[in-house]
């Protein structure tokens, strides 16, 4: 923590200090220049026991500064620690190498449980008891003979830091004599392995090399960074201002027991043994556990609780209103909060963070109750059956029993498969989950970001009580996502290790070749994969691991970047580790291949859809770099500075080189996604293509048996005489709402068939004039009505109206199902004898629908109000009172009032034409089953604004 002046932790000496001696004596010493020196001591910093006591911390040599140089005094930790070193030294070249070798064995691992152990035990107690303290209080055991610099004094510095002292040089004790009997092992087990060839040794030795030189760089970076107060667990014992994890901590977790522990793989590989290697290994398991069990409960204990993931704070009050706006619908839903999971949200994995604050908290608690009503609480997968079949809505009890079936008849009726073909089955089985996981997904969840598709899916065909704000339907497609997310992702793992089963066969020698080397790298990559899909978890929680952004986009927030989040923007990428680990262990291509399509797939899932939908949702609080990124590209900055700096008048040609091969690197890259890009983009229209000429020639399928009923002689009949034409509308054109009568007058000459009639048509549906080809599909209308029995006539043999010279006129009306219930340009054709002869047409007109000029609840039930009772045939026993109904004698004496807005229906598919109309007048699509159950003017136009608010893109 920083303490704010006077009592602050942190104060600037004047430039006139006096501290300027000791500078210059320290040049002297070490031959650094006055200046630098100057500006090390002009800093001052302050310290704070736990009792309050403020102090200043004096200056702290490196270990190596403090044991080896010769002006430096010596305490009796000291002495012991050089004569342990030294010891080891002398027995590795006196010891026979069989010998050394299982000395040094047992030396390190006794070094190693001091440290992890030891350590970590007698800090766990410091750390919650002051037992360290108390201890050397008690039995007196500070030792004033090593100084740290001028400005040291023992009686001057409080109990807490002289103990601190101490503890550094039992510290250094320990870290000294575990490092070098670690090297002094891995000496011992050198050997040349056998078999291969000059590259490989090559490659061998420059990768140990560089993973050494990589562990130094992180060790010397991290102790910059923390400096001796962080090194050596300062923060047990006394306060000294906060600390600032930047640098090298933001390229990994922890990075000086992660990546800090390179230098042990480097030695091995270096060493070519496997001993090595396994004791590298399980020392680096070591270490972790002393992060788990010490360091990480002390940072918790010291800093505080640990964040919140996920966290979403309040941003401006207007949006405030919108968090308000989401409890009060999850008070007024009490069937869907009964179902709702108020789990809070998950600690951040981070402990390195400040101590929460209280307004956090307050925004925390405020963040909580947004997303509370999007928690359900059924099990990703064993969800209750429901009894509708729709895999969108009860996607794990369907998608699991067609699954379940598919796997049992396909396993039943395969027939005894040779090995070959039993991994090829075992390959195109995973690589078809795969490509479902990241495209088939992909593609559905992309929709969802750029049209609510999922949501407008259980918008349109459920029904969900009108004042849960349109959350009902958020939350049933979010919970339906989860379960089929789930069951993909259990799929494609569950394959993949089918697969990676079958190809698998046990090696013979183990101790031979490179199997046991590719069996502990492919277990350490599952072992990263796991982690990496642990830590993303605990971050991201239920919401964001199934991509709960996707679905709830109403709630202010901004992101935080904690836990593994810190270090890479998409740790999932490390999914593929999995793959490659079981490549390796199984050693198979067909494995291999799989872990490339997963790799490619997954890339082109997080440029397609993720990202596109973050910058969408987050804007500017989207990071471009993550703390990995930039360390490496801060190093690679200043590596390049000084190679500039040095390179002299060849500087631009190397800049310019390097320019063009990092936009060569770029240049690929965006290749290879305009490619992947392209052959979607060509692929959606084609099959988009195929299905909708599928949908025509299957819907036009029983038009096209109609066309060979003709008649075959109209010699007898003058074709001039018959003419019809379409009334105008009421507004004196030929425009007529849809579900609004359309008239016909017709003209025919005295001998006419009786079996005359006049059917409407889509302007283009015929291309012919004088026949028509396609059904009228029960659009029409007979000239005389009793001759036709429904769409059959009453007499077989044609009948001729009655002599006369004057031409016979009428009128027909297209009505109620008659009607053309798609907007649309239409022509009425009028033709002979019941057959498909067309004597005479007009047109066009135009059948359209109204819009409202607003989208509030006056103005869309107005329009609702005209077009529902068109819809109903205008029927006074259907529409609602208040447009006209009529109320029946048993309603009126009825306990219960009907209301003046409700409506009935006599068929389905007069609700059917009341979706349909919604959807052109308001852009939204409701089931027949929906309209159905509002059944009334003001329920339908409330649910129209809330699906409108709710799918606003």
């Amino acid at each position: 923590m920083v303490l704010s002046s006077p009592q602050g932790l942190r104060q600037r000496k004047a430039a006139d200090d006096g501290s300027g001696d000791s500078g210059a004596q320290c040049k002297d010493e070490f031959g650094q220049s006055e200046k630098m020196r100057r500006q090390a001591h002009e800093e001052v910093v302050w310290g704070q026991t736990p009792d309050g006591e403020v102090f200043r911390v004096p200056t702290t040599h490196d270990v190596l500064t403090g044991l080896f140089h010769p002006r430096y005094p010596k305490s009796h930790l000291d002495i012991l620690n050089l004569s342990l070193l030294g010891l080891q030294l002398v027995l590795f070249y006196i010891l026979p190498r069989p010998t050394a070798r299982i000395f040094f064995l047992f030396y390190f691992v006794f070094w190693r449980a001091a440290y992890d152990a030891g350590l970590g035990w007698v800090l766990t107690k410091q750390s919650k008891r002051k037992w360290m303290v108390r201890e050397i209080q008690r039995l007196g055991w500070l030792d004033k003979k090593r100084e740290n610099g001028k400005d040291y004094s023992f009686d001057e510095l409080p109990l807490e830091y002289n103990t601190w002292l101490l503890f550094r040089q039992l510290v250094d004790v320990i870290l000294l004599n575990d490092f070098l009997a670690y090297c002094m092992f891995a000496f011992t087990c050198f050997r040349v392995p056998e078999g291969l060839s000059f590259p490989v040794h090559a490659m061998r030795w420059i990768g140990g090399v560089a993973l050494v030189v990589f562990n130094l760089w992180v060790k010397t970076e991290a102790h910059n960074v923390v400096k001796d107060y962080g090194w050596y667990w300062g923060d047990v014992f006394f306060q000294r201002g906060a600390l600032v994890f930047d640098g090298v901590f933001e390229l990994a977790p922890h990075p000086m027991y992660s990546v800090g522990y390179a230098g042990y793989y480097g030695l091995s590989l270096m060493a070519g043994s496997y001993p090595v290697l396994y004791v590298s290994l399980a020392a680096h398991a070591a270490q972790f556990a002393f992060l788990v069990l010490f360091e990480n409960p002390h940072i918790e204990r010291m800093y505080g609780e640990r964040k919140p993931i996920a966290l979403r704070k309040p941003i401006s009050a207007s949006e405030a209103k919108k968090i308000q706006k989401v409890k009060r619908s999850s008070q007024l839903l009490p069937s869907v909060e009964d179902n709702t999971d108020h789990l809070s949200t998950p600690p951040a994995t981070e402990g390195e963070t400040a101590t929460d604050t209280e307004t956090e908290t307050e925004c925390e608690g405020k963040a909580s109750d947004t997303l509370r009503s999007y928690r359900p609480t059924q099990p990703i997968i064993l969800e209750s059956a429901i009894s509708q079949h729709d895999l969108h809505h009860n996607t794990p009890p369907d998608a699991m029993l067609a699954l379940l079936l598919v796997y049992v008849i396909l396993g039943s009726s395969l027939p005894v498969l040779s090995y070959n073909a039993t991994l090829a089955l075992h390959f195109a089985h995973a690589c078809a989950w795969c490509m479902f996981h990241s495209f088939g997904l992909g593609l559905l969840l992309r929709a969802q970001s750029k049209s609510k598709y999922l949501v407008r899916h259980f918008l349109k065909h459920y029904h969900y009580p009108s004042r849960d704000h349109g959350d009902g339907a958020v939350q049933e497609a979010f919970t339906n996502w989860k379960a089929l997310y789930n069951i993909s992702l259990c799929m494609t793992y569950t394959s993949l290790t089918s697969l990676a089963w079958k190809s698998y066969t046990a090696p013979v020698a183990w101790f031979e070749g490179d199997a046991l080397l590719c069996h502990t790298l492919g277990t350490l990559l599952i072992a990263l994969h796991g982690w990496a899909a642990m830590e993303s978890f605990e971050v991201l929680g239920v919401f964001g691991w199934f991509y709960g952004d996707f679905f709830m986009e109403d709630f202010p927030a901004h992101l935080e970047y904690t836990g593994i989040f810190r270090y890479l923007n998409n740790p999932e990428l490390m999914s593929g580790a999995s793959f490659l680990g079981l490549a390796l262990i199984s050693g198979s291509k067909l494995v291999g291949v799989l872990a490339v399509i997963r790799f490619v797939s997954h890339w082109w899932f997080l440029q397609t859809v993720e990202n596109p939908h973050m910058r969408k949702l987050y804007g500017d609080s989207l990071r471009k770099d993550a703390g990995f990124v930039k360390v490496i590209k801060s190093v690679a900055s200043k590596n390049a500075r000084l190679f500039e700096s040095r390179a002299g008048r060849h500087a631009p040609e190397i800049k310019r080189v390097a320019k063009e091969v990092k936009g060569t690197f770029d240049k690929v890259f965006e290749e290879t996604a305009d490619v992947v890009e392209e052959f979607l983009a060509r692929s959606k229209p084609k099959i988009s293509e195929v299905m909708q000429e599928t949908k025509v020639l299957l819907q036009q399928s029983r038009e096209r048996l109609v066309i060979t009923r003709v008649a075959r002689d109209l010699s007898s009949f003058d074709t001039t005489k018959y003419k019809i034409s379409i009334v105008p509308s009421q507004a004196g054109d030929k425009r007529f709402h849809i579900g609004e009568p359309i008239k016909v007058n017709w003209q025919a000459p005295a001998r006419h068939s009786r079996r005359d009639w006049i059917g409407i048509y889509k302007v283009g549906a015929n291309r012919s004039t004088l026949v028509t080809k396609i059904s009228s599909v029960g659009l029409w209308v007979p000239i005389y009505g009793e001759e036709w029995d429904q769409d059959a006539p009453v007499n077989e043999t044609s009948r001729i109206t009655t002599l006369g010279k004057e031409p016979e006129l009428g009128i027909v009306s297209f009505e109620g199902s008659t009607l053309p219930w798609t907007i649309g340009q239409y022509e009425v054709r009028y033709h002979h004898d019941g057959k498909y002869n067309v004597l005479s047409l007009d047109g066009p007109c135009e059948v359209y629908v109204s819009k409202p000029a607003s989208l509030d609840l006056t103005s869309v039930r107005e329009c609702l109000a005209y077009i529902v009772p068109l819809c109903l045939d205008s029927d006074p026993d259907l529409i609602p009172l208040s447009c006209g109904g009529t109320q029946e004698p048993a309603d009126t004496d009825s306990a219960v009032t009907r209301d003046m807005d409700d409506f009935s229906f006599w068929s389905e598919q007069q609700a059917k034409r009341i979706c349909y109309v919604i959807e052109q007048a308001f852009g939204v699509e409701y089931a027949p089953d929906v309209v159905m159950a509002d059944a009334n003017l003001t329920a339908l136009a409330n649910r129209i604004l809330v699906s409108k608010q709710l799918l606003v893109v």
